[in-house]
C-alpha cells in the first residue's frame, strides 16, 4: 500500500489485542469495583469484535479495558495510601493525646 508521498506504508500483521479480561476480574476483587467492572465490559467486547471482524473496535475496546483496569489499580492504591496516612496521623494523635503530650486533659 502507498500513501500519496509514493513512499510504501508498512503492513503490520494484524494480531488480536490483549483483552485484559484477568486482570479486569482481579482488579475487581482485589481493587476497586465500579472501575474493575468497567474493565470487564470491556474486556469482554475485544474477542467477539475480533472475530466480527471489527478490528479497530477490538482495539479500541482492548484500550479502554487496560484503561478501566489501571485507573482501577490506582484508585485502590490511592486509597490504601490514604488509609494509611490517616490511620497513622489521627492514631498517633490519638495515642500523643492519651498520654497528656498535646496538652489535652483526659
Amino acid at each position: 500500500m502507498e500513501n500519496s508521498y509514493g513512499s510504501e506504508i508498512p503492513h503490520t500483521p494484524n494480531v488480536q489485542p490483549k483483552n485484559w479480561l484477568v486482570e479486569s476480574i482481579l482488579a475487581t476483587i482485589f481493587c476497586c469495583l465500579p472501575f474493575g467492572i468497567a474493565g470487564i465490559v470491556f474486556a469482554s467486547q475485544v474477542n467477539s469484535k475480533w472475530v466480527a471482524g471489527d478490528h479497530a473496535g477490538a482495539l479500541e475496546a482492548s484500550r479502554q479495558a487496560a484503561k478501566w483496569t489501571k485507573i482501577s489499580f490506582l484508585v485502590s492504591i490511592a486509597g490504601f495510601i490514604f488509609a494509611l496516612i490517616f490511620v497513622f496521623f489521627f492514631g498517633g494523635m490519638a495515642f500523643l493525646g492519651s498520654l497528656g503530650v498535646m496538652g489535652v486533659n483526659g
